[in-house]
């Protein structure tokens, strides 16, 4: 009885003693606690609360929260981003249906025009799912080509106003989080034995509902989730070895198409690396501006401490950046207008995380 009663307290504390060991699996608002006196300390030198909103002068909010993807892929060269058309969350299925059909084939990408984490990104197969996810979205969303390049990969680019050559300071490949069968398990079986599904078996029992009890055959992949981002599970590889001038280059001149987007993380589909170095086969999925997390903090087997310098640093070079454009005569948002942007945002995710939880997943 007391062994039995050790092996069950021991089960209950396998996933928080993982937790406490991985810190990248912190809430975002533990990890940056060491480092909130270098934002403030930015905020004091700026005078402004918003200081980083100037550092993409045409992008709302700078794209640190709010701003929809529709307006961001005005700033991408054309052809650099998969075909998109904006829904209205209350316009009829009809009506949804008929636009669908004259631009798209099935399957196809769907996801909030706001977005965050990943939320409610979906891919559609059929009418019946399409007609469901209409359905469940209280906010416009988008409909997108499904684009088949095999490999996904972040890059995150700035590059100083004065200035005519960025940098990269990352390059990472993201891998999707799959359960993997071994003829015997349940799904359920699988994904409470996986260590990054333990922390989520909620909303994973909700998103695959009507497969918890399948058994999977041995080497059988499930994808828990089609959103590729880190706050849904994925794995995050360093590619740093593959930064040169080659693939500078071609952020470069991205980056300079419309003279805004000189701050923030580039997700990108692509044939292969060498493909993307020569411009060719490729295509931006997000462009996430001075609110996006350096993803390489999470793919280089970096310490707590090792990813809060980077943070540190990126940060810093976000002040700097604002300041160039401030001087060019780019105002910093006034504090109400930041504070019920702030305030705005965190009720709209709320809403959205909350949809996205009960949503199945497919």
């Amino acid at each position: 009885m007391a062994a039995l009663f050790i092996f069950t307290i021991g089960m209950q504390l396998r996933p928080i003693l993982h937790k406490i060991a991985h810190w990248e699996t912190w809430d975002w608002r533990i990890k940056y606690v060491p480092i909130v006196p270098i934002w403030v300390w930015n905020c004091f030198r700026a005078r402004s609360w918003w200081f980083f909103t100037p550092s993409n002068p045409k992008l709302e909010f700078g794209g640190f929260e709010g701003v929809t993807k529709l307006s961001i892929y005005e700033h991408l060269p054309p052809a650099t981003y998969p075909k998109t058309v904006g829904v209205k969350a209350n316009i009829p299925f009809s009506e949804l249906e008929q636009t669908v059909s004259e631009t798209f084939q099935y399957p196809f990408a769907v996801k909030p025009d706001v977005g965050r984490m990943g939320f409610m990104f979906r891919i559609i197969s059929n009418a019946a799912q399409l007609r469901l996810y209409h359905e469940a979205m209280l906010v416009n969303y988008v409909v997108q080509e499904f684009v088949t390049y095999p490999l996904e990969v972040s890059v995150f680019y700035y590059r100083f106003p004065n200035e005519a050559k960025g940098t990269i300071t990352g390059f990472v490949r993201k891998e999707f989080l799959d359960v993997v069968g071994d003829g015997t398990s349940t799904l359920y079986e699988l994904m409470t034995a996986c260590p990054k599904l333990r922390f989520r078996l909620p909303e994973m029992r909700a998103k695959h509902a009507d497969r918890l009890h399948f058994v999977l055959q041995n080497g059988e992949r499930i994808c828990m989730s089609n959103a590729l981002n880190l706050s849904r599970g994925c794995s995050l590889k360093s590619l740093d070895q593959e930064i040169d001038a080659r693939l500078v280059s071609i952020f470069d001149e991205i980056s300079s198409y419309s003279d805004t987007l000189y701050y923030g993380r580039y997700d990108i589909k692509c044939a292969s690396i060498e493909d993307l170095k020569q411009g060719k086969n490729f295509s931006i999925l997000e462009y996430n501006g001075c609110g996006a997390e350096p993803h390489h903090v999470y793919g280089n087997g970096n310490t707590l401490f090792e990813a809060c310098r980077i943070l540190a640093r990126h940060w810093n070079i976000l002040y700097q950046i604002s300041k160039e454009h401030r001087k060019r005569g780019v105002r910093y948002y006034r504090f109400n207008q930041g504070w019920k942007t702030m305030r705005n945002c965190r009720k709209y995710f709320h809403e959205l995380k909350k949809i996205d939880a009960n949503f199945p997943e497919f």
